[in-house]
């Protein structure tokens, strides 16, 4: 009775310092995800497609709006590249959360993004949206996107914040 009086009592020391640790962990993931992102959204001021599409893995699925899924990495190589030639485009976004799963190997990211284009006349037009991206962490430890979504942020709703 006292040896199980003693295991008890350093199970009730050991508990807490697991939980504390399995926590600590779970936020360093989540924060190395985060960061992973923060490096990839800096990366598009470079226009350097190489770098660019180093964050997507092999068989990632780019998801845009009103447009055809872009799979794999050779079509995505493409679809960066002819993007980045279009007169007046930039593309630019802003973690806002990462979550990572309890095994530590997949994880998705949240924020906003803002996409600027010429429209049909040729003009300079800015649409503003959301995505969610899905990471996976590969053998060589790094975080890759393995599925790239976005949509259209919905328009400000009319009159919002002015009192009448």
């Amino acid at each position: 009775m006292k040896r199980l009086t003693l295991v008890v009592v350093a199970l009730s020391f050991v508990s807490p310092w697991a939980a504390t640790a399995q926590t600590s962990k779970a936020a360093a993931a989540r924060a190395a995800l985060l960061k992973t992102d923060i490096e990839w959204a800096a990366t598009v001021g470079t226009a350097d497609v190489e770098r660019i599409v180093s964050f997507w893995t092999d068989d990632a699925v780019v998801y845009s709006p009103r447009e055809a899924p872009v799979a794999g990495k050779a079509a995505i190589r493409k679809y960066v590249g002819d993007s980045l030639k279009i007169p007046g485009f930039s593309v630019s976004w802003k973690p806002a959360a990462a979550v990572v799963s309890a095994s530590g190997d997949l994880g998705y990211t949240t924020g906003t993004n803002s996409f600027t284009f010429p429209d049909d006349q040729g003009r300079p037009t800015t649409a503003n949206g959301r995505y969610v991206t899905v990471w996976k962490k590969e053998r060589d430890g790094r975080w890759r996107c393995v599925v790239d979504f976005w949509n259209e942020a919905p328009p400000p709703a009319s009159g919002a914040g002015n009192p009448k």
